[in-house]
């Protein structure tokens, strides 16, 4: 097995391998950090690169941190019933993933989100990195691999991304899957 088998095997189960003590010791310095923190390389190297990611110029890593669970939703004073109330189980239409790529995209409003993944999590909150490119780069803009991004805008903001097509239902086709994300579809 080549290292980014080796990596990708232990990040399957990150509680019963090394990516747990790993984990461990960067998660503190992690919650001190911004919101949204620019990084030099990747955390998982195995899955940016399955996603597209290049160690060259106009290829930014960010990692970004998003609370976890539904909406907060304050409690009415008066004049409901306890069913009525409506402050649990209020949850997004997006995926946590999609915000927090959306997130980033309005941070770098010139840069295009190419992908993202998750890396870690805790009680508070969940982390993913997101791959960005710079489509006005020359490195980019010759690079075969990476020229289609040069076609697309604001991908993370019309729900372009992998992410974004999940959570828009999408991703599911055939037979049984006519309804599914019917009104989301643009």
């Amino acid at each position: 097995m080549g290292y980014y088998k080796y990596v990708r095997e232990a990040w399957k189960n990150p509680d019963n391998t090394y990516v747990k003590d790993l984990m461990r010791e960067r998660m503190p310095a992690w919650r001190v950090q911004n919101t949204i923190t620019r990084i030099d390389r990747p955390t998982r190297p195995d899955r940016a690169r399955a996603l597209g990611y290049k160690a060259k110029q106009g290829v930014v890593m960010v990692r970004a941190r998003i609370r976890r669970g539904g909406r907060r939703k304050v409690r009415p004073n008066s004049h409901r019933k306890p069913k009525s109330m409506g402050v649990r189980k209020i949850t997004p239409r997006k995926n946590l993933k999609w915000i927090c790529e959306e997130r980033v995209a309005r941070k770098y409003p010139n840069m295009e989100v190419l992908n993202s993944y998750w890396v870690a999590q805790d009680g508070k909150h969940k982390y993913f990195e997101v791959i960005l490119v710079d489509p006005h780069h020359p490195a980019v803009v010759h690079d075969t691999e990476l020229q289609w991004i040069l076609k697309q805008n604001q991908r993370a903001m019309r729900g372009k991304t992998s992410a974004a097509k999940k959570s828009r239902g999408l991703k599911t086709r055939g037979k049984g899957s006519e309804k599914l994300g019917a009104h989301k579809k643009r």
